[in-house]
């Protein structure tokens, strides 16, 4: 059975799961879905048809499905899709989808999303991330699995991050960061590897061994980067990770891949896709 305050103002329509917990000056909108054992807070705000999965708490403040933030948004409802398991913090904010965009903002399992983080329209994030406090996120960008991204980051609209990869603090990231890459810098570039998220992710040492040597190839090289990365998945069939991070660079020739800082191309390595 529901607990809710009261003081909260949960709308006809409304679809509450068993063991929901409501708190004081909560809003529920009337196409909202909570799953079971979702807590909400005090003062949060649950807008358009928003569906939040089971176990997921809400903190104070959070204002999620609100719509898109945009000067030629049509107002046509879109959803927000939140799956099991999240932790959302004081004064998150995460926009619905748009027609013109996906329709949806999709936000994976067991998420940890710290204070004043936001998540644009139409973005996909994946499971098990971690957003510090004020990360944001522009419309449309992707966010892979186990993707950690530090406080007052900023990632512009429809990049991609791509798994276990590390966006440092204060970093502004115009370009793609590859799977298990390491971005900083007021313009994100590529540090190296996140060695320490493939351990935690527990990727065996002779395959982080194999993504060091591919990665290394790849960015510092002779020749265009599309070829060097073609090249590497010849080099190394076998290696998964290797292969992600192949795969993710070919993926989309018209997305500009975050690359190291030309201090460390001594070797001259240039940086065209094709």
């Amino acid at each position: 059975m529901a607990k809710i305050h009261a003081s909260a103002i949960v709308e006809d329509g409304a679809v509450l799961g068993t063991d929901v917990e409501i708190g004081p000056y909560a809003v529920v909108s009337a196409k909202v879905r909570l799953d079971d054992g979702v807590r909400i807070g005090p003062h949060v705000v649950l807008l358009g048809q928003t569906e939040i999965g089971a176990g997921t708490v809400v903190h104070a403040h959070a204002v999620l499905g609100g719509p898109a933030q945009l000067r030629s948004d049509p107002r046509q409802e879109a959803w927000l899709k939140i799956a099991a398991g999240n932790v959302i913090r004081e004064h998150v904010t995460m926009s619905s989808g748009t027609a013109k965009g996906r329709g949806v903002t999709k936000i994976g399992a067991r998420g940890y999303f710290m204070s004043y983080s936001h998540v644009g329209h139409d973005c996909d994030i994946g499971e098990d991330v971690t957003f510090a406090n004020s990360a944001t996120l522009g419309g449309h960008v992707t966010v892979q699995d186990g993707v950690n991204i530090a406080g007052l980051a900023a990632v512009q609209q429809f990049c991609r991050i791509g798994r276990y990869a590390f966006v440092g603090g204060l970093t502004g990231v115009p370009d793609d960061v590859i799977p298990y890459g390491m971005v900083v810098g007021d313009r994100a570039r590529l540090l190296g590897l996140n060695l320490v998220g493939l351990k935690r992710g527990g990727v065996p040492r002779k395959q982080i061994h194999a993504l060091r040597a591919a990665y290394r190839f790849i960015f510092f090289g002779a020749g265009r980067l599309n070829d060097r990365a073609h090249e590497a998945g010849e080099r190394w069939p076998d290696m998964k990770e290797v292969g992600e991070v192949v795969a993710f660079i070919l993926a989309d020739a018209k997305r500009p891949i975050c690359m190291p800082s030309r201090r460390r191309e001594a070797d001259g390595a240039q940086t065209q896709r094709d």
